[in-house]
């Protein structure tokens, strides 16, 4: 289970550029207090085993600032979150032996090969030579990684990576899986691909976490969502509960509506 309770993450601002900032920004200036502009402010949600939550916002919302709070990758100012009850800023370690986390960017090492990346971190996330040879079968054959696993992962279109990446991901079989628009920029197919994976996650009984702008996704996938706006949390429910608390039938209009560009549609 993922629960997270009043979340923050604030950057202090120099200030020249503080000044500069607020200057014909209405839209950003409540993020800002003092020399300091809060990217996440006070945000909490939970999510439940065996569940698929959508994390939607526009860009610059704060969602991967979240993400990568809730990875560990960087420390809440204030609040704090727990994976199936460990505390992300108590037990930081811990909690990565717990997760998943799939970032915006593959981040693949350009000289290995997709074999030897999985590899490396089945092997740092302490697996035995047998457990990570049966997770890799299993992971690349899910995936269809190995008609190239064996090739450096610079030679790779952007599709292939993001199957690496995913492979990457999974390969300790972590409880909570926390996706980072994992579908963006690929073809039809390699997207259809990961959105099996996200469906097996959940029928596993894992916690899927899944930031995206594709509504579509989000209608097929999610069973709850979590809707956030300049750093805020506007909305948590539903994908039933979006439409019927904006009125709108078409899932984009919903969104635009809840944060608040209902004409933009």
């Amino acid at each position: 289970m993922l629960e997270v309770h009043k979340l923050s993450k604030s950057f202090r601002v120099p200030k020249q550029r503080g000044k500069r900032a607020k200057v014909g920004l209405d839209e950003t200036e409540r993020r800002h207090q003092g020399a300091h502009f809060f990217a996440v402010k006070d945000v909490s949600f939970s999510a439940q085993p065996g569940t698929i939550l959508g994390l939607l916002g526009p860009n610059g919302a704060g969602k991967t600032t979240l993400l990568r709070m809730l990875s560990t990758a960087i420390t809440p100012t204030a609040g704090t979150a727990s994976m199936d009850g460990v505390d992300i800023v108590r037990a930081p370690l811990a909690v990565r032996k717990k997760i998943g986390f799939l970032s915006g960017s593959t981040g693949l090492y350009g000289r290995l090969t997709a074999r030897e990346m999985v590899a490396y971190y089945g092997a740092l996330h302490g697996l035995d030579r047998r457990t990570l040879r049966q997770r890799m079968d299993e992971l690349f054959g899910l995936l269809a990684v190995d008609a190239y696993a064996d090739r450096r992962n610079d030679q790779l279109s952007t599709g292939m990576k993001q199957k690496v990446s995913i492979a990457r991901t999974l390969i300790h079989d972590p409880e909570i899986v926390i996706l980072d628009e994992p579908t963006t920029g690929l073809d039809v197919v390699a997207a259809e691909t990961v959105t099996d994976i996200v469906r097996r996650c959940k029928a596993q009984g894992k916690t899927v976490l899944f930031s995206t702008h594709h509504m579509h996704e989000v209608d097929l996938l999610c069973d709850h969502v979590v809707v956030i706006d300049e750093g805020r949390l506007c909305f948590e429910g539903s994908v039933p509960d979006m439409r019927e608390r904006t009125n709108e039938e078409k899932l984009d209009r919903a969104f635009l509506a809840l944060i608040g560009r209902g004409g933009e549609a």
